[in-house]
């Protein structure tokens, strides 16, 4: 799993920041997790291939994280997309975009698969061979949510070496990698751990978008690889965050604490801040292993030692 940061600006676009949107690659299939004003732009900044993107996950319907949809969309069309494009979004947003589309005169070449995000528990919404994704209430001002990746386990790792020597069928190499034992034609019983190595484990990232600080967040990411959370603001600005719906630094950092991340990323800055580092400081005051969330800059999920 790697993560591209698009966009860590709130509300405003500065000069280096674009307002928010995340790309997620997990098994080279990509995701992209809100769509603010210039992610197209930023995705061709980054070379990351338009045609690849099959899921869209929108955490609320404030402008800095929906309005670079209907461009993108718009794109995707133009450049004679025929495969469905699976859309997550708050569940009143469908109805919003079908009268974008029909208001504009935009015939689009694909069809969208649009999956309602409602309720105050988490909801998986995505299941496939590789992995799960999971929706989450936050709370903000207007319904948003947060989304969990989590991949499944791998199959086990067969000893190339086994096959050889126990002259192994490639017809029984597939029930082996599931955890089998093997007979060989003696009828002696080759135990599977003789036979196979254990899969890594499964990496997981977590996108915490605009929220109130509050205690059962942690448990709806427990034990995240990567956490992405949003501090808008510095830890003097508690008052603001709370009228406002939104996070300090030491908001974020008591989560990624109380889940027991692997690591923290902070973004969604408000435009005040021209200098972020002292952001990253104060949160690593509570969560040592803090990193900014920078504009074009990738991280690995699992990979805890490298910003």
């Amino acid at each position: 799993m790697i993560l591209t940061v698009l966009g860590t600006s709130s509300a405003l676009p500065t000069s280096e920041r674009f307002p928010s949107a995340h790309v997620l690659n997990a098994h080279e299939r990509l995701f992209l997790i809100d769509c603010g004003e210039g992610t197209q732009m930023q995705l061709r900044k980054n070379r990351i291939r338009f045609g690849k993107i099959n899921h869209i996950f929108i955490s609320h319907l404030h402008g800095d994280h929906v309005f670079g949809l209907y461009g993108l969309l718009s794109t995707f069309s133009l450049l004679g997309r025929k495969d469905p494009l699976h859309l997550y979004a708050p569940e009143n947003y469908n109805n919003i975009l079908q009268s974008h589309l029909n208001d504009f005169d935009i015939h689009l070449s694909f069809e969208i698969d649009f999956t309602p995000l409602s309720g105050k528990k988490p909801v998986q919404i995505l299941d496939d061979k590789y992995l799960t994704v999971t929706s989450f209430p936050l709370q903000h001002r207007v319904p948003a949510f947060g989304f969990l990746f989590r991949e499944k386990l791998a199959e086990r790792n067969i000893i190339k070496e086994r096959i050889e020597e126990y002259n192994i069928p490639t017809v029984r190499i597939a029930a082996i990698k599931k955890g089998a034992d093997f007979v060989t034609q003696d009828g002696t019983v080759i135990k599977n751990e003789e036979l196979t190595l254990p899969p890594s484990e499964p990496l997981s990232y977590a996108y915490c978008s605009d929220t109130r600080y509050f205690k059962r967040l942690a448990s709806f990411v427990k034990g995240v690889n990567l956490l992405y959370h949003e501090a808008t603001f510095d830890k003097s600005k508690d008052d603001l965050a709370m009228t406002t719906g939104h996070s300090t630094t030491l908001d974020a950092a008591r989560t990624a604490l109380n889940a027991g991340a692997g690591r923290l990323l902070i973004g969604h800055f408000s435009g005040r801040y021209r200098d972020i580092s002292f952001l990253v400081d104060e949160a690593r005051t509570i969560f040592p292993n803090t990193y900014a969330a920078i504009d074009g800059k990738s991280f690995k999920a699992g990979d805890n030692n490298t910003p």
